[in-house]
């Protein structure tokens, strides 16, 4: 697991949460230190992070976890091993940075993500209701024509199947948006 979005937010409780977590479902988390932007360019991480079957993103700040991985051996190495059939998640800003655009936690608007799935924005820690949340409403708003948005509530997620489809599992919901109107999980890329 990389705690690099919780840099800055005691990167010791997201390794403990995932540890905790991952152990409930009969794995282990294996935390490895990418916290600044010299980490992420160091070959032994990118080969760690290279030979990984599952990569997890914690959440904390996805502006920082961006700053950090883009353009890295770390991030790299990330693609390199999801080309080969590993496992990439993501948990809050995990989740956001990993698609391009990426919404702007300061505000809604858009900005550059890392890529990893294009065509595609998450708002996670969406409400049910997503027209309640001021920024989220500013997001669906602001997004350009076209571009769905997915807006994933708490202990939810949104997998991608090997074969490209999309769905939802967890306690909540996910809900896309194209064009400010509620569209179906077959409107991701």
């Amino acid at each position: 697991m990389l705690p690099t979005a919780a840099a800055y937010e005691h990167p010791e409780r997201a390794v403990a949460t995932a540890t905790e977590w991952f152990a409930g479902l009969g794995g282990k988390a294996v935390a490895l230190d990418v916290l600044r932007r010299a980490d992420a360019l160091d070959p032994d991480r990118a080969a760690t992070v290279r030979a990984a079957r599952f990569v997890y993103l914690s959440g904390g700040s996805p502006l920082h976890l961006r700053s950090v991985l883009k353009e890295t051996p770390v991030w790299d190495a990330l693609v390199a091993a999801w080309d080969d059939g590993a496992v990439v998640a993501g948990s809050s800003a995990g989740a956001m940075v990993l698609c391009d655009p990426m919404v702007d936690p300061r505000g809604g608007a858009f900005t550059v993500g890392l890529g990893l799935i294009v065509n595609l924005a998450v708002l996670a820690h969406a409400e049910p209701d997503v027209a309640r949340d001021h920024l989220h409403h500013r997001t669906l708003e602001l997004a350009s024509a076209g571009l769905p948005v997915a807006a994933i509530t708490e202990r939810t997620a949104l997998l991608r199947d090997p074969d490209g489809t999309w769905r939802a599992s967890g306690a909540g919901s996910v809900r896309v948006f194209v064009d400010g109107e509620e569209a179906g999980l077959d409107a991701l890329p």
